[in-house]
């Protein structure tokens, strides 16, 4: 009898948690000493009563009736659901091996048409990892290290992917001008002339292509996956996430986006408070780099202090775990936003970058990312102050279904 095999035996402990707590979905009351609801003031003794899934009521206490039947359940501290902005999990194994990283392809530098979708592995266990530190949505996808590196996916940490955990199928397309992406093979640029020289041709090949579509009547040419992908990103249908550090290639950045009238939203930006002037007139959002990303190369001037700069200059900011070519992989973006509260984020402002506003500039801000009637019932619940060492994470809902009570 042969064994088997990792994945299909982590699947199936997903599918019995599932099965597990799909009786948690139906009612439940939470409480919380502090409830932060990221839609308005923090409410002290708050309840949010959860029903198919959704909010149903928030308020505090005195003015929020528990009906019979709803499971009640109690923290010091309660938040949305917590989002990853930027990342690779589920791309990217814990194991580190060849079986599990799927996050970056470097058979050719520009394959927008790499599908995260099609590459994203519900069953790896980093994504039951960062759910259990309060993580309920994740932006992931292709890593930035090709010139294109293809497409990102918001998806929950439910451990399935499926309609209920898909949010946002086909998020953004990765591009990259940082050093990652240069290389010199399989025609890769080599030089930054030339990456912004093979961005630029690949962006008007995608505009001629558009054209044709448009113009050739039932004589349409043939698909083509790469042209329709940057085609989307052209029509302004989905973003064009650029990975860039230094300051001089965060300036081409904007050029391009001025010169292809396209969304941009900025990634890494090490480099970001040298040029302030020109970011806060551009308003580009900005998925700041990991506090605590290597200062190494092209990101020898990153900063704890980067997101409180970026805030105070009122430029539209989150944080993300990101992407580092070595294990474990991944980091978590609760304690990415603990660092930038002790350096000069305030507290509000370093919560909403891994709430509100990272469900702001990821575009679902209208499911996600604050505790309001009518959105998905995300819930993080701690045991005190979310951005002090010491605290737990002691309970994660998603969707109404109670995924843990583990303390983390």
């Amino acid at each position: 009898m042969g064994h088997a095999h990792p994945r299909s035996i982590a699947a199936l402990l997903v599918a019995t948690l599932l099965l597990g707590t799909a009786e948690s979905r139906a009612q439940i009351a939470v409480r919380g000493d502090m409830v932060y609801t990221m839609a308005g003031p923090p409410i002290q003794d708050g309840v949010i009563l959860i029903s198919d899934g959704r909010v149903l009521q928030i308020g505090p206490a005195a003015d929020v009736t528990i009906p019979d039947g709803y499971r009640r359940i109690e923290a010091a501290v309660v938040t949305p659901g917590l989002i990853d902005a930027h990342s690779v999990v589920g791309l990217a194994g814990y194991l580190n091996q060849a079986d599990d990283q799927d996050m970056l392809d470097r058979s050719a530098p520009i394959q927008p048409e790499l599908r995260a979708l099609d590459a994203y592995d519900p069953a790896e266990r980093l994504i039951e990892w960062i759910r259990g530190f309060g993580i309920t949505t994740v932006h992931t996808g292709h890593a930035p290290g090709a010139l294109v590196a293809g497409q990102t996916l918001v998806v929950k940490t439910t451990g399935t992917l499926d309609d209920s955990s898909i949010v946002v199928p086909t998020a953004m397309v990765t591009a990259s001008l940082a050093d990652l992406a240069r290389g010199s093979e399989n025609g890769a640029p080599g030089t930054r002339g030339r990456m912004v020289a093979m961005l630029r041709a690949a962006l008007l090949e995608a505009q001629r292509y558009q054209i044709e579509q448009e113009t050739s009547g039932n004589e349409r040419p043939a698909r083509d996956l790469q042209l329709e992908i940057l085609g989307r990103v052209l029509a302004r249908e989905m973003p064009l996430l650029i990975t860039a550090h230094r300051a001089h290639d965060i300036m081409t950045a904007l050029r391009l986006a001025k010169e292809f009238e396209f969304d941009m939203i900025l990634d890494g930006a090490a480099e970001a408070p040298l040029i302030l002037d020109e970011l806060a007139e551009a308003q580009i959002p900005i998925i700041v780099h990991p506090t605590m990303y290597r200062a190494t190369g092209e990101t020898e001037h990153l900063s704890f202090e980067t997101a409180a700069t970026l805030h105070d200059a009122r430029i539209p900011i989150a944080l993300q775990s990101g992407f580092e070519p070595y294990v474990p992989r991944t980091r978590v973006v609760l304690f990415e936003a603990g660092m930038a509260a002790a350096h000069g984020l305030p507290f509000d402002a370093a919560l909403a970058t891994i709430t509100i506003g990272a469900a702001t500039i990821l575009g679902i801000d209208d499911r996600v990312g604050s505790l309001e009637i009518g959105k998905a019932g995300d819930i993080a619940l701690f045991d005190g102050d979310p951005f002090e060492y010491t605290t737990h994470c002691i309970g994660v809902i998603i969707d109404g279904i109670v995924m843990s009570e583990d303390a983390r």
